[in-house]
């Protein structure tokens, strides 16, 4: 299979033709017309460099809102209000933490100056949102994503303290819930979301429930 190169023309190649690893294409901007269109077709884009690279793994890694799973050490935190809850209260800081964070295994972050206007532009039309954990008025922890429909596509997350992340997506998680939505992308795998209820699931499941939900 080959690796398409994307111009200025907004269009993405079928999903079914990504190399192995989740790679489907390369080039193009991140303006919202074509983040939005990468979306809906289940595609998100990831950086290398200057150059966006736009992903569509198999198997694709969800959460079921129904199927969150909750232990106990994370009730009592929550009922003890370790933490207070927030959504969208500071959607550029939570990026910009996101962008910030290191991560175990990695010797950079995707997350550039372009992909930090980008999402900032979608969270200014509606479409980017942030789930926030704070404690003493300040800023600890949290995720952002995009939302279509009846789906949240998770990005990043950040933590400055044990659970804070967790704290905050548990509690958005429960929010979408009440709200109808239906399915949460994870995009890969972790430990982390796969403790929480986040499993495996087919590209072609991932694709057909989004062509009825989004």
């Amino acid at each position: 299979m080959a690796l398409y190169a994307l111009d200025e023309s907004l269009w993405f190649p079928p999903v079914d033709e990504a190399l192995p690893d989740g790679l489907l294409a390369m080039g193009g901007d991140l303006s919202p017309e074509r983040l939005l269109l990468a979306y809906r077709q289940g595609i998100f884009p990831w950086y290398d460099g200057d150059i966006p690279l736009w992903w569509c793994p198999n198997p694709r890694f969800v959460l079921i809102p129904d199927e969150l799973k909750v232990s106990k050490s994370m009730k009592t935190l929550i009922k003890k209000n370790v933490f207070e809850f927030h959504v969208n209260k500071a959607f550029g800081e939570v990026i910009h933490h996101c962008k910030e964070t290191k991560r175990e295994g990695q010797d950079g972050t995707w997350i550039n100056e372009n992909v930090e206007a980008a999402y900032t532009a979608l969270h200014k039309m509606g479409f980017a949102h942030s789930a926030e954990a704070w404690k003493d008025g300040k800023l600890v922890g949290g995720l952002y994503g995009v939302r279509l429909g009846k789906v949240f596509f998770g990005e990043s997350m950040f933590s400055k303290e044990s659970n804070a992340s967790k704290f905050a997506f548990i509690k958005y998680v429960e929010q979408l819930r009440a709200d109808g939505v239906l399915l949460i992308d994870c995009q890969i795998h972790t430990e982390h979301l796969e403790s929480l209820g986040a499993k495996m699931i087919m590209r072609q499941q991932f694709i057909q429930l989004l062509q009825h939900i989004v």
